[in-house]
């Protein structure tokens, strides 16, 4: 495998395959347990997660990298094969969520910015003696009209932040991905999720040019043009795919090497129909593909729900999520 970061990223966005991102915090995947009645264990995460790594199947045909979590990345098997080696050898890339979380905006009630920068220099050095060639970084965007949220100052915090995180990765000899999610929580239509999505796109790429980053060896991952969950209403498949390309076409260079959606909240076949109906309107200047998290594994969660015997159901749910998302 090539280490330039162009062709890093390329593969990574490589025709037919996506990204998995398996890079839930301890919190969030106790939250996924907690759900399926198993308990959120350093043995039980790495139980889990050996079991996708291990599904050969969805591994090799349509998982270009997996998105990896500070623990997961230095765990062991339950043989004693580093995690990281097991994504290796199914030829897809380990990648490592850096970012801090998101924080309170001093100032700017219902806004937030990501932290994480802090010491970024030395741990992508530490993450890419671990195996790391991308990592991911993701600022929130919330949206609530009735309180101005979200500010211009929030959405220059953010994406500043991103492309500092950028640079230190291109540095470091890691692909950035670039995360800034609007939320689709809220009571907003679609007309003002695109807006706002504009305007923060807008604003990362003038941020990322003035950091002196290499677009072709970035990736965006960025949110759908979609209506509200609060709003109450369902957009089709193909209004979505239309505005969010429109989108696209308006902000993001044709030099990124790819974008990697993100499924933000969207049931597993919501978030399957919506990436199909964007991918049929191209061509497109840059490589789409997904970066899913809930919907490709919210089934294999629960198929497997913790018992060695369910192994092989909960493999088999997976790779039948990939397929359905594979391009």
């Amino acid at each position: 495998m090539s280490e330039r970061l162009e062709d890093i990223a390329a593969a990574i966005v490589a025709n037919g395959k996506g990204l998995l991102a398996a890079d839930e915090s301890s919190g969030t995947i106790k939250k996924r347990f907690d759900v399926i009645g198993v308990e959120s264990t350093a043995d039980s995460r790495r139980d889990y997660r050996e079991m996708m790594f291990r599904a050969k199947d969805a591994m090799t045909r349509y998982i270009s990298g997996v998105i990896l979590y500070d623990e997961t990345i230095r765990q062991k098997a339950a043989d004693g094969t580093p995690l990281v080696d097991i994504i290796k050898a199914s030829g897809a890339i380990p990648g490592i969520k850096v970012d801090a979380g998101a924080k309170p905006l001093a100032g700017f009630p219902g806004d937030t910015v990501t932290e994480g920068l802090d010491g970024l220099r030395e741990r992508l050095a530490d993450y890419y003696k671990l195996g790391a060639r991308f990592a991911k970084w993701r600022a929130v965007i919330d949206i609530d009209t009735a309180r101005g949220v979200p500010s211009a100052t929030s959405i220059g915090a953010n994406t500043h932040a991103l492309a500092r995180y950028a640079a230190l990765c291109q540095e470091a000899g890691i692909v950035p991905i670039v995360e800034p999610e609007v939320l689709m929580d809220g009571a907003h239509d679609i007309g003002t999720c695109y807006e706002v999505s504009k305007a923060t796109l807008l604003k990362l790429y003038s941020e990322l040019y003035a950091a002196r980053v290499v677009l072709e060896g970035t990736i965006l991952k960025p949110n759908m043009v979609i209506s509200g969950k609060k709003s109450g209403k369902l957009d089709s498949p193909e209004i979505v795919a239309e505005k969010t390309i429109k989108l696209f076409r308006e902000t993001v260079p044709a030099a990124v090497a790819g974008i990697a959606f993100l499924s933000g909240g969207q049931e597993d076949e919501e978030a399957t129909a919506n990436l199909n109906a964007i991918n049929a309107i191209g061509p497109h200047p840059w490589k789409l593909t997904f970066s899913y998290g809930r919907a490709l594994q919210a089934a294999a969660q629960k198929a497997w729900s913790g018992k060695a015997s369910n192994i092989a159901a909960g493999q088999a749910a997976f790779i039948h999520r990939a397929h359905m998302n594979h391009l």
